[in-house]
């Protein structure tokens, strides 16, 4: 396994393998990352992985500091995996003194995580297309859990004619059904215990639309369960599964995001 900490490195590694598909994350991995290594394996012959806490992704007061941080561990995680180049840029080596370019993103950006945490998406869209560009990938996995940023990735590949396949990939949950997370370890015990009634919110919502119950209805009902259960909510909302603009008539994605005990989770399900 080869690992690249600047593009020198990274260049060289690159021009001695072949077709390549990219993993992009933050680290602190996690079966579900695994899972997106898998998925990476079956769209090109060798898989890299990048590892980088993005700063230009978190607001002033999110928790950019603490966001788990686990080399070693993930290293051996990704050599057990079969990954074949872990790409672990510095943030100046992403981000020189000189760097003067950003991307900004209007359609499935605004709103919901949009809203929620002003820039995230203009930080995602930078460091993706960094990502996309450095690695010469032909493909690039993106876990289903973070929809609208899915969707986000989706648009500037399309709008900025970025020659990637985007490939969405399953969520991958708990036994429980709590969509797994690098943040989940942030609950304790007793929280993570509750945790798991977001998600069977989300399967109740979507039965009872699909017995006939009116989707206003179930998702009043929906987030009296949550606010009872200790979650505060940021939103809980029907949206269009491609452009995320709410939707009155399906196709929806059922999408949330929750705060418990300072941990903030999303998830979302189809309809």
């Amino acid at each position: 396994m080869r690992i690249a900490r600047d593009l020198a490195t990274l260049r060289a590694a690159r021009a001695a393998l072949g077709e390549m598909a990219l993993v992009p994350t933050m680290g602190a991995l996690h079966q579900g990352h695994l899972s997106l290594i898998e998925a990476a394996r079956r769209e090109a012959g060798h898989v890299a992985v990048s590892i980088f806490v993005n700063p230009l992704q978190f607001g002033p007061n999110e928790d950019f500091a603490r966001y788990p941080r686990q080399e070693a561990d993930d290293l051996q995680m990704l050599r057990d995996a079969g990954c074949d180049l872990v790409w672990l840029p510095s943030v100046t080596a992403m981000y020189p003194p000189e760097n003067a370019t950003i991307i900004e993103v209007g359609g499935p950006a605004e709103g919901f995580e949009g809203a929620a945490r002003p820039g995230h998406f203009r930080g995602v869209a930078t460091v993706c297309t960094k990502l996309f560009q450095q690695t010469a990938a032909v493909a690039a996995m993106f876990g289903e859990k973070d929809w609208q940023q899915l969707q986000v990735i989706r648009r500037v590949v399309s709008d900025l004619d970025i020659n990637i396949r985007i490939v969405g990939c399953p969520t991958v949950r708990e036994a429980d059904g709590l969509a797994m997370s690098s943040r989940n370890r942030f609950l304790d015990p007793p929280l993570r215990a509750r945790a798991g009634i977001l998600p069977r919110s989300l399967r109740t919502i979507i039965a009872a639309i699909a017995d006939g119950v009116a989707a206003h209805a179930a998702l009043e009902e929906g987030e009296r369960t949550l606010t009872e259960a200790g979650f505060t909510l940021d939103y809980l909302a029907l949206v269009d599964p491609r452009t995320m603009r709410p939707a009155t008539a399906p196709p929806w994605r059922l999408i949330a995001a929750a705060r418990l005990g300072g941990v903030r989770l999303l998830d979302n399900m189809p309809l």
